[in-house]
């Protein structure tokens, strides 16, 4: 089980060449990758994706690298075309917001494109440099998303015990159910009926109430549930929409057990099964 949240950090340094990467993930519910390179190294877009998305499933995924290079000065070139559409574009701008003054260099500078630079070597040339440092930076970013992942395991794994002593509890409440309908629905019969309680009837009512308070069937698909749930999560892997949809499902079993109550003792541990679902979902929404 791994984490969607990481974070990791890589730097390559040669006589030619120096480096620094940044690689840091964010919970999402599908796989969102941002890769951010100098322009003069764009065309390595493509390549990094592919690696990413070969090792990632699901997140935001954030990769940032800085490139410098120590010998050859990467080649500058002054893109005209679009230094004449920005400076009449300023111009524009100014007359229309009532701004006197001219237009100075520094305006255009800021510009991106205004100034294209591009490496004094090939950047496919750099790939394997890069996909070494790639990996290393992955390896720390994988690193610190299993020991978040490991971390959220045990936590739903205790969680996920006290989920099931609840169940048990209401398991040993079941047999009073009978009991208690009975008795009540004497209560009653002797309200209006006096001591003439026909007992053939006062059992059909409760076979009746029995049959409409049923929750053999809920705890049997929880237990079920609850044993997909527990086998995921030591699995490990992707789990995180598994996780997810098993605890919908958990919550519509519970939700009908409320329904169907009609003992006080249920009605608490069916509170603290909903709270122990919450922080259950809660944390499967952080795994990838």
């Amino acid at each position: 089980m791994k984490s969607m949240t990481g974070f990791g950090i890589g730097e390559h340094r040669d006589e030619k060449r120096q480096l620094s990467m940044t690689l840091k993930s964010y919970n999402n519910r599908f796989l969102d990758l941002f890769v951010y390179l100098p322009p003069a190294l764009s065309v390595l877009e493509p390549q990094i994706r592919r690696y990413l998305s070969e090792r990632v499933l699901r997140g935001r995924v954030e990769l940032s690298l800085k490139y410098v290079e120590l010998q050859e000065a990467p080649r500058a070139s002054l893109d005209r075309s679009a230094v004449r559409a920005y400076a009449q574009l300023l111009r524009e701008l100014a007359r229309e917001a009532g701004i006197r003054g001219r237009l100075r260099l520094s305006d255009l500078l800021r510009l991106e494109g205004v100034i294209r630079t591009e490496p004094g070597s090939d950047p496919q040339e750099l790939w394997p440099v890069l996909e070494g440092l790639l990996a290393r930076t992955f390896a720390g970013f994988d690193e610190a998303r299993a020991r978040e992942g490991e971390a959220t395991q045990k936590d739903v794994l205790a969680i996920l015990a006290a989920f099931e002593q609840q169940i048990t509890l209401i398991e040993g409440l079941a047999p009073l159910l009978e009991e208690r309908l009975k008795n009540d629905l004497r209560a009653r019969f002797r309200e209006v009926l006096g001591d003439t309680v026909e007992e053939a009837r006062l059992l059909t009512e409760t076979a009746v109430l029995l049959s409409r308070s049923d929750i053999h069937e809920e705890l049997m698909r929880v237990r079920s549930h609850l044993g997909s749930f527990r086998a995921s999560v030591l699995a490990g892997g992707a789990v995180g929409k598994k996780l997810d949809f098993l605890c919908q499902e958990l919550g519509r079993e519970v939700n009908t057990i409320g329904a169907k109550n009609a003992l006080p003792e249920v009605d608490a541990a069916v509170v603290a099964l909903k709270d122990a679902l919450e922080k259950i979902r809660e944390q499967a929404r952080n795994v990838e």
